[in-house]
């Protein structure tokens, strides 16, 4: 077995009570900022788990009602779970999915989007924080930016909504990266 990542409080106490609300081995499929920092190390805070399957879906009800915004950890820890449900990412994203925290949880299993992927997923909203996300993965993974693109063609733009203006946001993002490297530049991790 791997060695596991120290998991940072208040995350390691939230999610060992979530632990011990799971009455079966259960697969939580994570994405956004607690992945960015806790799977590649960028060190900007979040709040928030975002989560996009809890499987079996059997213990999403009582998991999302002790763990999500308003519920009893929320309130404890100041964290919560955000279950996002839907998402726009690659479609074969599941085959990629890396475990975080092997072997720290009884039940819990969180997985976290490939690097590539989970740029992807901040490709429709592209906000600030998205991009300084997509920066650092690009600096410290570092990201393939022919894996991007290949991924972004076959397994995310037939499900957009505006494929053209996607198209030149990944555009546009593979620029600010290109110019980032060549710089020397980027985002400094934690």
């Amino acid at each position: 077995m791997r060695e596991t990542k120290p998991i940072p409080e208040p995350w390691r106490s939230f999610l060992g009570e979530l632990d011990e609300k799971a009455t079966a081995e259960t697969r939580l499929d994570c994405m956004g900022g607690f992945v960015v920092r806790m799977q590649y190390g960028f060190s900007r805070e979040t709040s928030d788990l975002d989560v996009l399957v809890i499987a079996p879906g059997e213990q999403r009800e009582a998991l999302l009602a002790l763990g999500a915004s308003g519920g009893a950890l929320h309130k404890k820890y100041r964290v919560f779970l955000d279950y996002v449900g839907v998402a726009k990412l690659p479609e074969d994203y599941e085959e990629r999915l890396v475990e975080m925290f092997p072997g720290a949880y009884k039940h819990l299993r969180l997985c976290a989007l490939d690097p590539h992927d989970l740029a992807l997923s901040k490709l429709e909203r592209n906000i600030q924080r998205d991009r300084d996300d997509v920066r650092y993965l690009a600096q410290f993974v570092p990201l393939d930016l022919n894996v991007l693109k290949q991924r972004y063609e076959k397994e995310l733009r037939w499900q957009l909504g505006n494929p053209e203006r996607e198209d030149l946001t990944l555009k546009l993002w593979i620029e600010m990266i290109e110019e980032d490297r060549l710089k020397g530049t980027g985002l400094n991790g934690g």
